[in-house]
């Protein structure tokens, strides 16, 4: 009886509320690492919404492809990076998560009511080699844990 419980709780567990992921990839270096594993929950934005700093797991095509990103701008805000700087609403954002700046360059853009901007970390990275920009709140799949 006890396998059957554990066997059935793991299946609603890693099925349904917390989904084990692979990164692939530095643009969340250093603190997301090439090759670590994560859990995303599934469940985080049932009740609340995304949240500026918030690590988030972006749907592609499916749920075995899927972005990690930083949520940095907010639904209604105008967003902007300046010489590495990220800027919302013309003010500076505090990112103490960042190591590395580069020279990137993004113009305004306000963001509408359902979207987000999500980034990743490493920005020391050349910014054609970088996916990142606005997203639609049903792309998230959930907040990453660790």
């Amino acid at each position: 009886m006890r396998v059957v419980v554990v066997v059935v709780g793991s299946v609603v567990v890693f099925g349904f509320v917390l989904l084990p992921i692979r990164i692939r990839g530095n643009s969340m270096h250093p603190a997301y690492r090439d090759g670590g594993i994560n859990f995303v929950n599934r469940l985080a934005y049932v009740w609340s919404q995304p949240r500026r700093g918030d690590v988030v797991a972006i749907k592609t095509s499916g749920v075995h492809i899927m972005y990690l990103k930083r949520v940095i701008g907010l639904p209604g805000e105008t967003i902007a990076i300046a010489n590495g700087i990220v800027l919302i609403d013309d003010q500076p954002l505090n990112e103490p998560y960042v190591k590395a700046r580069g020279d990137w360059e993004v113009p305004a853009q306000k963001l509408s009511v359902d979207q987000y901007f999500v980034i990743g970390d490493n920005r020391g990275m050349d910014q054609r080699s970088h996916s990142f920009g606005e997203v639609r709140a049903g792309k998230i799949a959930g907040k990453v844990l660790w």
